[in-house]
């Protein structure tokens, strides 16, 4: 039988720890019911104690339906110098109603008598106390703060707080490594020493890891093989200081590439990738590329000998197929690209028989990539350097010329203008508009859109997701080119656009223009594109 590992996720509390991280109530609420979705065991919801907000959670979610999924409300052990029932943190675990209730405590003797000032013994019965009065309504968990430091100082009082725990009745044991300094063998041999000294009690044990050797995934995965039967981290690994250990990597590692564990009731893991991203979205936190197993780097190729070996055997390069976690192989093309990146990228397009056309494509990626350009996150304007290449685009205009000015309107009172004027050739027929914009880009494509508006109605529904600027050559200083990356969208379809200039007028000139012409060729049905895939392209 495959052993079955509950997984606790406390995005939601220790999550928000991190820097930069913040959910509303909302947010809160629509990441438990993903989480449940996904077939989270235990949903650490907040500190009903600390804020209005953990208040409120713990009152609506339970209009939630969870299906198996526990939520838990999270606190401290009692304080010292006073009953269970008279602590203000008990009685507010007690009436926030969740099924379970964490509590931490102490479990390292130079914080008992040092931070909280209270005596050895009375730290054990502040645990048994609070787990025995917490019990009488619900499950309760044990998180033993510090408990790998307090084990290396002095096991004997960090077993003693543990049994302490048992005897009063919690249904889980959770040994913290707080400070993530420890290392996975360090884990492993701590683990197998609890496991023995709590076998006689009706207990299970489970591991909670911070980041900060960078070891929190390896570190839970070594508590998963002492005997630990529940991992407690956060998606993507959000939290204070460096981190918790992240649960996207945990639970793929567990259940694609262990054997013999069960997890999330037996659901597959292609949910992995969507959940990811949804919890940074929801955070407002930026996708981190090179994450493992989830990240849009994840399986992308960008080495012509790695593309070329991919295309025979996918997993001379990918440790596992990306579709098992919900994610996807890219293929990249740059100036460290060979004929193989933009066969894999044409192949759809039948041009990977045209090897005088692949010479001529990848010439003009290397000269272009020197002047500043990287098509990793432009796939539209790589496909249109394809069509050029091939001699099969034609432009839907023809700029004859632009002008942009911009200032100050009032200079003391501080109001800023940009106007944009265009004259430009669609068909037979020049048009010439003006407008003003936000800024000179957003004057740019008032001005462009007036042009194109008649001939090209659809364009009204596309509209920039995402601006761009990186300096490309930083020591040529204020004389720099600039290299812009403009996102788009027509909330159907998602495309990606680069334009590269000393002028970063024309920089986002370049880039707009491109990201106009891909859209009408959408339009057309010339072409099909969707975030995070290689576009299909008819030449």
């Amino acid at each position: 039988m495959n052993r079955s590992i509950a997984i606790y996720d406390t995005t939601l509390r220790d999550g928000t720890q991190g820097e930069g991280v913040s959910f509303s109530l909302q947010d809160k609420l629509n990441i438990c019911q993903r989480l449940a979705e996904s077939g989270i065991d235990y949903i650490e919801g907040g500190y009903p104690l600390s804020n209005e907000k953990d208040v409120a959670f713990f009152e609506r979610v339970r209009q939630l339906d969870l299906g198996a999924a526990k939520v838990c409300a999270f606190g401290m052990t009692r304080r010292r110098g006073m009953q269970a029932a008279d602590d203000p943190g008990m009685q507010a675990l007690a009436n926030a109603g969740s099924p379970v209730c964490t509590i931490v405590g102490k479990s390292w003797d130079f914080h008992v008598t040092e931070v909280i000032n209270a005596a050895l013994d009375e730290n054990l019965q502040m645990i048994g106390e609070s787990i025995e009065f917490l019990g009488r309504n619900c499950e309760v968990i044990y998180d033993a703060e510090h408990f790998f430091d307090g084990y290396k100082a002095n096991p004997q009082y960090a077993l003693s707080t543990i049994v302490a725990a048992a005897q009063a009745g919690a249904r889980w044991l959770v040994m913290c490594d707080t400070n993530g300094g420890s290392l996975p063998e360090e884990i492993a041999g701590i683990v197998r020493d609890v496991v023995a000294a709590t076998e006689k009690y009706d207990v299970q044990l489970a591991i909670h890891c911070h980041n900060d050797g960078d070891l929190a995934t390896a570190n839970s995965l070594a508590a998963v093989d002492a005997g630990c039967q529940q991992v407690q981290g956060t998606i993507n690994g959000i939290g204070e200081r460096c981190g918790n250990a992240d649960l996207i990597a945990v639970m793929a590692n567990l259940g694609l590439k262990r054997k013999g564990f069960e997890l999330l009731g037996g659901q597959s893991l292609e949910h992995l990738t969507e959940l990811s991203r949804y919890v940074y979205e929801t955070a407002n936190l930026q996708l981190r590329n090179n994450q493992p197993f989830v990240g849009q780097s994840a399986f992308a190729h960008k080495g012509g000998m790695h593309v070329h070996a991919v295309n025979k055997a996918a997993h001379t390069y990918e440790h596992l197929n990306p579709e098992l976690v919900g994610n996807e192989r890219r293929i990249l093309v740059s100036e460290l690209s060979g004929r193989s990146n933009i066969i894999a990228l044409t192949t759809k397009h039948n041009l990977q028989s045209d090897r005088q056309l692949m010479d001529k494509i990848l010439a003009e990626v290397v000269r272009q990539e020197n002047k500043g350009y990287q098509y990793e996150a432009a796939e539209a304007s790589f496909d249109l350097l394809v069509r050029r290449c091939a001699n099969t685009f034609k432009p839907h205009f023809d700029t004859i010329k632009y002008r942009v000015v911009a200032g100050d309107r009032d200079a003391h009172r501080g109001s800023a203008f940009a106007e944009a004027i265009i004259k430009i050739c669609v068909g037979d027929e020049e048009i010439f508009e003006a407008a003003e914009g936000h800024g000179p880009v957003n004057a740019l494509d008032s001005a462009l859109r007036k042009c194109l508006g008649g001939a090209f109605p659809a364009l009204a529904k596309m509209h920039l997701v995402d601006y761009k600027v990186r300096v490309v050559n930083g020591e040529a200083g204020t004389a720099a080119r600039i290299r812009v990356n403009i996102e788009s969208s027509d909330h159907e379809r998602n495309w990606g656009t680069i334009g590269v200039s000393e002028n970063i007028i024309e920089a986002s000139w370049l880039a707009l223009l491109d990201a106009v012409e891909y859209k009408l060729l959408l339009d057309e049905g010339e072409l099909q594109s969707s975030r995070g895939k290689v576009s299909e392209l008819k030449v």
